[in-house]
């Protein structure tokens, strides 16, 4: 069945929103899926050049004739979705939420606020855990979708929509959050990690689809991975934003804030160890490497990779084993790394 599902495969950052919104366009997508919930920002460029981060619609919310929907393993947050809905313009013909979607109260907040978790683990403190607490304890208190009179126009069950797009050979963009490494399953830095599973399979299973309906998973990474401020984990290899500057010849600081808590990001180069396990959980069939302007600012003068930034590529995929199948190296750029191959050789 014709189902993309985009992956992290590090710490999340990796510029999936970018990937999902390019992926949505060129597979000429009927329909884009987000899971999860507020706790993590997704950036896509509208044009001209005016970043945008949605942290609750799919990125393809802003291109026309896709249908955007939110599964019933998602969590909203209906402050920050109707603001949201007001900025992308989207209205019922274009927007579903399955009522089975649980929303994040203002006790939600509270709870993560007096949990101590944003100084012990780095917790954004949106309520998105909290909430999910409440869920798995089989609460009464937990509010559905289905019951908030703000989204009552947005609401149907999503299943069979799904399935008989699929059915009919529709593409579906399956727009998964954070990444692999922080996995409460999977991440070897437990328990510096988030509170939902990151990975493909569990990214489809909150959407209410089947694994068999998988034809493709895109796996996203980022040229030096980041974590959220503060005691938030490991992250081998750290260095600095001064260093990545200064090593990729930006004219200008190079500098990254989270997209949900506005703090200064970590940052690291390039582990393949993390990488590695997550490509034996997910085993993608694409893999994407962003940022590769922090290796070499000269790509984004060029407007596709440079020599520097091919060869750090080349490097990357013998550590991880894996073969690179597009690279980024701006905030809207998106190329298939065959093509610029190619390219770059008869030059």
């Amino acid at each position: 069945m014709p189902l993309t599902v985009i992956v992290g495969g590090q710490y999340g950052s990796e510029g999936k929103g970018k990937v999902a919104h390019c992926l949505a366009i060129d597979r000429q997508a009927a329909i884009a899926v987000r899971t999860g919930g507020p706790n993590a920002g997704h950036t896509v460029i509208e044009l001209p050049d005016r970043p945008v981060v949605l942290r609750q619609l799919p990125t393809a919310a802003f291109i026309p004739n896709v249908m955007c929907v939110l599964g019933p393993g998602s969590y909203i947050d209906p402050d920050i979705l109707l603001q949201e809905i007001s900025r992308t313009g989207l209205t019922a013909d274009r927007l579903l939420i399955d009522p089975r979607a649980i929303m994040i109260t203002d006790e939600d907040k509270k709870t993560e606020r007096q949990s101590g978790l944003r100084q012990s683990i780095g917790s954004t403190q949106s309520g998105t855990g909290a909430a999910v607490i409440k869920r798995m304890a089989r609460k009464a208190a937990s509010v559905t979708a289905g019951n908030d009179a703000r989204l009552r126009e947005f609401i149907k069950p999503i299943a069979s929509i799904l399935r008989n797009a699929l059915t009919r050979g529709a593409r579906v963009i399956l727009e998964g959050t954070q990444g692999y490494g922080l996995s409460p399953l999977h991440s070897p830095t437990y328990p510096y990690v988030t509170s939902r599973d990151t990975t493909a399979a569990a990214f489809v299973s909150e959407a209410g689809l089947s694994p068999l309906d998988v034809d493709e998973v895109v796996m996203v990474l980022r040229a030096f991975p980041i974590r959220v401020s503060g005691n938030s984990g490991p992250l081998p290899n750290e260095t600095d934003w001064g260093n990545v500057s200064e090593e990729s010849g930006s004219p200008i600081p190079l500098i990254e804030y989270t997209s949900v808590t506005k703090t200064i990001r970590r940052v690291a180069r390039f582990d393949p160890n993390i990488v590695r396990d997550a490509i034996q959980v997910n085993a993608p069939t694409h893999i994407v490497v962003n940022h590769l302007d922090y290796v070499d600012h000269e790509c984004r003068e060029l407007n596709q990779p440079s020599q520097k930034a091919l060869r750090f590529v080349d490097e990357l995929e013998s550590l991880i084993g894996s073969t690179v199948d597009y690279m980024g190296f701006s905030p809207s750029s998106l190329v298939e790394r065959g093509y610029v191959s190619r390219r770059a050789k008869s030059v």
